[in-house]
């Protein structure tokens, strides 16, 4: 029986799908300097030709995991939000997609500097703390870049620092129970910084 090249088409997505997931698994376990295209390959049961072939080697497949991870981001990082708000959704979404975190931590320990458009982006952030604090919603005696440091390491507590969260919570970093809970008191924290 013939195949409908729809049916190839969807063979096709499958087949990078999980490309892509084993290499979230891959490089969140090893960084990308660990991570080796034959792992990721075995991972996801493909033969390691395709990686190439669909992505364009690891640097490209690393790029789609970025892709993806800034469309996940989009969906709840809405800028209008509180800071509260905004940060809790993204301890939220490090509790439910903890590979993503890691890839971020991984990178962080990384030797060399870091590309032209992550530093973009950071200055971009900001800028937007800036302006937050034009508004009233940061004191205007905190640095911005202090602040986003400080944002960043509350935001990605349990997927960077496991074992403390489980010495002072006695819970997993990872449950949504821990996510909530810690996302909450991180909004509660950001607005008691508003109020002054």
């Amino acid at each position: 029986m013939r195949r409908e090249p729809e049916d190839k088409q969807r063979d096709a997505e499958r087949t990078k799908q999980r490309i892509v997931q084993a290499a979230v698994e891959e490089f969140a376990a090893k960084g990308f300097a660990g991570a080796r295209v034959s792992a990721i390959a075995d991972r996801a049961g493909v033969n390691k030709q395709l990686i190439s072939y669909y992505f364009g080697g690891k640097e490209g497949l690393y790029r789609e995991l970025t892709s993806q991870w800034q469309s996940t981001e989009s969906g709840f990082a809405d800028p209008s939000l509180s800071l509260g708000e905004l940060v809790a959704g993204y301890v939220r979404a490090n509790a439910a997609n903890p590979a993503f975190g890691k890839l971020l931590v991984w990178e962080g320990l990384r030797e060399g500097e870091p590309a032209h458009e992550f530093v973009a982006d950071m200055r971009r952030n900001v800028e937007a703390l800036r302006e937050r604090q034009r508004l009233g919603e940061l004191p205007s005696s905190l640095e911005p870049e202090a602040v986003l440091v400080a944002l960043f390491a509350m935001a990605a507590a349990g997927v960077a620092f496991p074992q403390i969260v489980r010495a002072v919570y006695g819970e997993d970093p990872a449950s949504p129970a821990f996510a909530e809970r810690y996302a909450a008191q991180v909004e509660a924290l950001l607005g008691a910084l508003a109020a002054g």
